[in-house]
């Protein structure tokens, strides 16, 4: 149920610092709720809270997990204890830069507030609105999967194809979520029309590019939209953390949206007759290729951004450090080709690529954040999702439930190995970088 922060407060008018043990847990746990219900992970929640608690002279002890936390607040000799729960999760990379914005301020003036002033505060940030409507978030998943169609390979007409699935698929989804629906029925419905208006988009070009039927094999990147990189992604850096409960429950939430999703697209696939066959190459020179990359990789990373609810400038920082990193991965996994001078005679290893990508991507949202403000979790993230393997994860699950136990392994553990180097990358880049993240709080 919706908690009336109003009905818990004793002494509004009063200095929070002064206030109640009560109060001051009221203040506390509200921070820590705006930025669980963003998507962020179980340090950053934690580290916020606790200097929230700081400014106002509590002790306190946390145990988060995915949608819910247990706050104990001690204050001469007295000990106050509160749950908080959520009814879903999701992503906000605004509120988690608003809520730093707080923080900011809260750490230079917090002493002069009463404790009405904090909730007010709080509350600006919980009644914002998403930057963004359905239709904008679908043109923002077209753009991004018609992106990451070409960065997988692929070529126009399945670039114009994915751009049209994952719109419609990502509107759909969107608008349901709006409506307050549940995330599993909205993503199936989503994945379902994705595919489906992949196969229409294809149908039509067929009717007037000879050959377009050909070009099936796109279908996949209508539907990785739903790649749930946030709770992925922070799922590996509260493991590394230790914080084990949230961790888990991240990484599980995440898989469970990957398997939900490829078994969609794979009954789909199945009913109209598509298969996950390899793209046919583009025959492009290396530095046309390379450039397209950037280019490619800005406009996914962009697009990711904005389905995070990012403003377009933090979208656009956040493109721009993608944009370099991604195009870097690929080029160390394509060294023969794209690096004739070296005379290589195998590209890197993905998962080694997928490491330095992530290492890159978290020095450069570093540097940004120090120039920009922007939170960096809100850059690192999305610029780190195009590099998921999307792909692997899908074909892993298709040839699953067409029993072809050999290819599903090879593609799974494949998939798997990618996803662990990119947190690790961000990890080691936040250990470089991050004090606070650096020694044990």
């Amino acid at each position: 149920m919706k908690t009336d922060w109003r009905q818990i407060v004793t002494a509004g008018d009063e200095l929070a610092v002064d206030a109640p043990l009560t109060d001051k847990s009221s203040i506390i746990c509200r921070t820590g709720m705006l930025m669980l219900a963003s998507g962020t992970g179980a340090w950053r929640v934690r580290d916020t809270m606790n200097r929230i608690a700081a400014v106002l002279g509590v002790t306190i002890h946390v145990d988060l997990s995915l949608l819910s936390f247990e706050c104990t607040c001690i204050e001469d000799g007295h000990c106050f204890n509160e749950v908080v729960s959520l009814p879903t999760t999701g992503v906000n990379t605004h509120r988690i830069w608003m809520m730093e914005s707080f923080l900011k301020e809260i750490e230079t003036y917090g002493r002069r507030f009463t404790v009405h002033e904090y909730h007010e505060m709080l509350k600006t940030v919980e009644s914002s609105k998403p930057d963004y409507t359905p239709w904008q978030q679908g043109l923002a998943a077209a753009c991004a999967c018609g992106a990451f169609v070409f960065l997988l390979g692929g070529g126009p007409i399945e670039m114009a194809c994915a751009f049209v699935g994952a719109g419609v698929g990502n509107f759909a989804r969107s608008h349901i979520l709006k409506q307050g629906l549940g995330q599993f029925g909205a993503l199936t419905i989503g994945v379902a029309l994705a595919c489906v208006s992949y196969l229409l988009a294809l149908l039509g070009l067929g009717q007037v590019i000879p050959g377009a039927m050909s070009h099936q094999e796109g279908y996949i990147g209508a539907m990785l939209f739903v790649i749930p990189g946030f709770p992925l992604i922070t799922a590996g850096l509260d493991i590394a953390k230790l914080d084990m409960r949230s961790g888990i429950e991240r990484l599980s939430y995440a898989v469970s949206i990957i398997v939900m999703a490829t078994l969609v697209g794979w009954m789909v696939a199945e009913c109209v007759g598509l298969a996950p066959d390899d793209f046919a190459p583009l025959g492009l020179s290396p530095l046309a290729l390379t450039l397209l990359r950037v280019v490619m990789s800005f406009v996914g990373v962009f697009g990711f951004s904005v389905m995070f609810n990012s403003p377009v400038k933090m979208a656009t920082a956040a493109g721009l450090i993608g944009a370099v990193s991604n195009t870097l991965r690929l080029t160390l996994v394509d060294g023969p080709t794209m690096l004739p001078f070296l005379g290589l005679s195998a590209g890197m290893p993905p998962e080694a690529a997928a490491f330095i990508g992530a290492l890159v991507s978290g020095l450069l949202a570093s540097l940004a954040e120090i120039r920009l403000t922007y939170p960096r979790i809100a850059l690192t993230v999305p610029s780190i999702v195009i590099m998921v393997p999307g792909l692997y994860l899908y074909r892993s699950m298709y040839y699953m439930c067409t029993f072809d136990t050999v290819n599903m392994l090879g593609w799974f553990v494949r998939a798997v190995l990618i996803v662990a180097f990119l947190p690790v990358g961000l990890g080691v880049a936040r250990t470089l970088t991050d004090p606070r993240w650096r020694h044990t709080s």
